[in-house]
């Protein structure tokens, strides 16, 4: 099979064609509720007579979100593929998984025993054939961009085996659109990681339309053998998280641009008055302006006009000042991500 071609943003900021990639079900009940924009009213899921017992997971996608899923997911028990069509990118994520289990080793979070074992469980392909066509799970974390991710659907829907559950890592994306690119819609999901994966604790499990009782069970359950926390979401623009961190990010840059205070000053006030563990203006930086500014845009698109981008932050996207990954955004990074 030839390489796929996907979008994905580079260090270098521009869109490159490349990509960034146990147990029984406990099905949960139906969670219902108003929905004035109409994406779901009294929302009954699909049954699904065939429950997936997953071991093998790909993650498509070697950049900040798919290199660290794929570390809990090896770290978590299950055997991993790792996914990137550049093969710079695949060195960088494998080498940012070994560094952080690593040290999780020096910290007492991890020992050396499961270290081991998990990096044994965990292999790389640039081929996307190779890396799901055995798969049970596959999680995409690609770049927030509705085409490039219903290109990978449909060709996901292809390769991998019928029973297998496609989850995208989207942070505001219709997965319901997404399931319509497959012949599975029942078995398409959101599995919405937390930057970085391997420290935070909740994903966001994304119910769409068709999506069954036995895949968001399935999702819930592997993200339990991952160690995380999970909450069920009907899927609605930005879900729950994203709809919430993009105001308080959009917010920050209006009060940078206004001159209320520094990007510092910000920040302290925000973790040590509000008791977050980072400051809006730094964690825009960590998870990417461009991808921050595309959920904002999403979100403008669907929600309304509170959640339009500031001018200051178009201003440093069009720089190409992206955040940590081209070590200058809000704030300036050298080459290990760390401020200067």
């Amino acid at each position: 099979m030839g390489h796929m071609q996907l979008m994905l943003y580079s260090p270098a900021h521009q869109a490159q064609n490349v990509m960034a990639s146990r147990g029984s079900p406990s099905p949960r009940s139906a969670l219902r509720g108003d929905n004035p924009r109409g994406e779901f009213s009294d929302l009954v899921p699909a049954k699904d007579e065939h429950a997936v017992e997953v071991k093998r997971i790909a993650v498509i996608g070697a950049g900040i979100m798919g290199g660290g899923i794929a570390h809990v997911s090896a770290l978590g028990g299950y055997t991993t593929c790792l996914l990137d069509l550049d093969a710079a990118f695949l060195e960088k994520g494998l080498d940012t998984i070994r560094r952080n289990l690593q040290k999780g080793v020096e910290r007492g979070k991890v020992s050396g025993d499961e270290m081991k074992a998990a990096l044994r469980r965990l292999t790389f392909t640039l081929d996307l054939e190779e890396a799901a066509s055995g798969a049970d799970l596959v999680i995409e974390a690609v770049v927030e961009d509705m085409a490039a991710k219903l290109d990978l659907f449909g060709r996901l829907d292809r390769i991998t085996p019928d029973h297998a559950i496609l989850a995208s890592n989207t942070s505001a994306l219709s997965v319901t659109e997404m399931g319509g690119a497959t012949n599975r819609p029942d078995r398409v999901l959101g599995m919405h990681f937390f930057n970085p994966p391997h420290i935070m604790r909740l994903v966001e499990i994304i119910r769409g339309l068709e999506s069954s009782e036995e895949s968001i069970g399935t999702a819930e359950e592997v993200s339990r053998g991952m160690g995380k926390e999970t909450v069920v979401v009907n899927e609605s623009p930005g879900f729950i998280t994203s709809r919430v961190n993009a105001l308080v990010g959009n917010e920050a840059f209006r009060m940078l641009q206004e001159g209320v205070a520094s990007a510092e000053d910000i920040d302290t006030a925000v973790r040590l008055g509000l008791n977050h563990p980072m400051g809006p203006l730094e964690m825009a930086d960590m998870v990417g302006l461009d991808t921050r500014l595309h959920i904002l845009e999403h979100l403008q698109k669907t929600l309304g006009d509170r959640y339009r981008p500031t001018p200051i932050h178009l201003k440093h996207v069009a720089a190409g000042r992206l955040g940590r990954k081209t070590g200058r955004g809000v704030y300036t990074y050298d080459e290990q991500g760390r401020r200067k």
